[in-house]
């Protein structure tokens, strides 16, 4: 029988939200270009792989994260993940924008939390960590106690691992690239000649083609 990471990378390939461009590399927000992109929000639009996430993600909260009495997805990737790992556990929810909002409230946080809540943040993608640690941080000054993240999917980048343990914040996944990567050959998705570019590229993301 399959872990749970293989069968998850398995539906992610199945609704195509792992796309692959060698030759026409995606650029993401850091800067970074990438031969190799996961577009989770895909699996809110298909009933059984959405309610598969919600599962999956409550299971992991309630396994790694029992003490948790609150859940804050991060925007915008992760509110309505995060809206359903709540509803699921009878919970209180929030969202955590990436910087305050320069009209009306001027909130970061959207939502309610009770006072000294213990919060599991949820999130979609992890990439270089940046923007999720940024939420826990928002929550943290907040007042909030952060008992850690789950989130569907990481590329397991070391400079995003590293900032993970600086930040003292346990990370639990769905799944991941390696994972991905494995089914993606098993499925006839990708080739075996794709897979040292897959490599090249994930050692040294930063400077991977920096010249295009």
């Amino acid at each position: 029988m399959e872990d749970l990471k293989k069968v998850f990378a398995g539906k992610l390939l199945g609704i195509k939200a792992i796309k692959l461009q060698p030759n026409d590399p995606f650029t993401w927000a850091s800067g970074w270009k990438s031969p190799f992109y996961c577009d989770n929000r895909k699996t809110l639009s298909f009933h059984d792989v959405r309610s598969f996430v919600k599962l999956e993600l409550v299971h992991a909260v309630l396994k790694n994260f029992p003490e948790a009495t609150a859940v804050a997805g991060v925007a915008t990737g992760a509110i309505a993940q995060g809206m359903l790992v709540a509803d699921e556990l009878a919970l209180p929810y929030a969202y955590v924008r990436p910087k305050p909002k320069d009209h009306g409230m001027k909130n970061q946080i959207e939502g309610e939390l009770p006072q000294g809540a213990k919060v599991v943040v949820v999130e979609d993608l992890i990439s270089t960590g940046g923007s999720s640690l940024k939420a826990v941080a928002a929550l943290l000054e907040a007042g909030f106690e952060v008992v850690g993240m789950v989130a569907s999917y990481t590329y397991g980048f070391p400079v995003a691992e590293e900032a993970f343990r600086e930040a003292g914040v346990k990370l639990v996944t769905l799944t991941d690239y390696e994972h991905v990567v494995e089914k993606a050959l098993e499925t006839g998705y990708i080739k075996e000649t794709d897979v040292p570019m897959l490599h090249e590229w994930r050692k040294d993301p930063a400077n991977w083609k920096k010249d295009m």
